[in-house]
């Protein structure tokens, strides 16, 4: 069962597979090249937060777990080709029943297991964007049968798992999930420790909406508030400030430069984001689309 269904759950019928392998790889959603990976060398590694939450590596998106005698919530699933192993690293942290899976957005590295959770009766749940960008592309087993447009809680574990949208950041689908009683939110990819921030344009995501997410994550943390990157490692408030702020440095020199009649290779070239390269990394993906974002042609 646990073959992989990546490209069959999100290839648009008519696309050839390697221009859909570009496409994808352009646009976010998947953050390597799927087809090359050797899935089999990939090691799953859990993290303990918490009281009773952990988070799992693995490649993709970190996948989050709160476990107690109600069982497991999930959050996230990686890729199909990992389910089995996934499983088992859960089984060694809690051999409770997985009650429910939530998807942060629609990504493929956070998507992928969706299929072979679903068709074991595991109830996935996520806001009703993500299931509309899924529906089509992905089998029904696959698709969030709880969706929501509003916030919404999970009593479960002896605390409040709060299920927040935000305004259209990485994507048009994007939700915290806060754990009241550990004092843990699982951020998804609007926030993360290994790279420049990625609006995914092509899937909903937005500058301001990104601002707008990052001052709500802010905002809801304390100073002992523990906070889980979609990608990367266990941050706090400060951590996410100082990627607030550098999207705001960054903004700000670009929309002057747009101002000043200046196009995106020249922008580039003027490197406005030399003080973090060290840092973050490549700054190419995160530059063009705050160019786009600000009205760059």
């Amino acid at each position: 069962m646990y073959q992989s269904v990546f490209l069959r759950n999100f290839m648009p019928k008519g696309l050839g597979r390697a221009m859909f392998l570009f496409v994808a790889l352009s646009v976010g959603i998947v953050e390597f090249s799927f087809a090359q990976r050797d899935f089999s060398t990939v090691e799953i590694i859990p993290h303990h937060v918490r009281g009773g939450y952990y988070y799992l590596q693995g490649a993709g998106g970190n996948i989050g777990l709160s476990v107690g005698e109600d069982g497991v919530i999930m959050i996230d699933d990686q890729f199909a080709p990992l389910t089995e192993k996934i499983l088992a690293a859960i089984r060694g942290i809690d051999d409770g029943e997985i009650r429910f899976l939530i998807n942060t957005h629609v990504h493929g590295d956070h998507t992928g297991g969706n299929e072979n959770l679903g068709e074991m009766g595991i109830l996935i749940l996520a806001r009703d964007e993500v299931r509309v960008r899924l529906q089509g592309q992905a089998p029904d087993a696959a698709l969030p049968v709880l969706t929501f447009e509003d916030d919404i809680s999970i009593h479960l574990n002896g605390e409040e798992a709060h299920v927040i949208p935000v305004p259209p950041a990485h994507t048009d689908g994007d939700s915290y999930i806060y754990f009241s009683g550990s004092d843990v939110v699982h951020a998804g990819d609007v926030f993360r420790t290994v790279g420049y921030h990625y609006m995914d344009l092509e899937n909903g995501g937005s500058l301001q909406g990104s601002l707008d997410a990052l001052a709500i994550l802010i905002g809801m943390s304390g100073p002992d508030t523990l906070i889980v990157p979609g990608h990367g490692d266990v941050s706090t408030r400060e951590d996410v400030m100082e990627f607030r702020d550098i999207i705001l440095d960054v903004s700000n020199q670009v929309g002057a430069m747009i101002e000043q009649g200046m196009n995106y290779d020249q922008i580039a070239a003027a490197n406005p984001t030399a003080a973090y390269d060290d840092k973050w990394g490549d700054p190419e993906r995160f530059l063009r689309g705050v160019y786009q974002e600000l009205g760059g042609q």
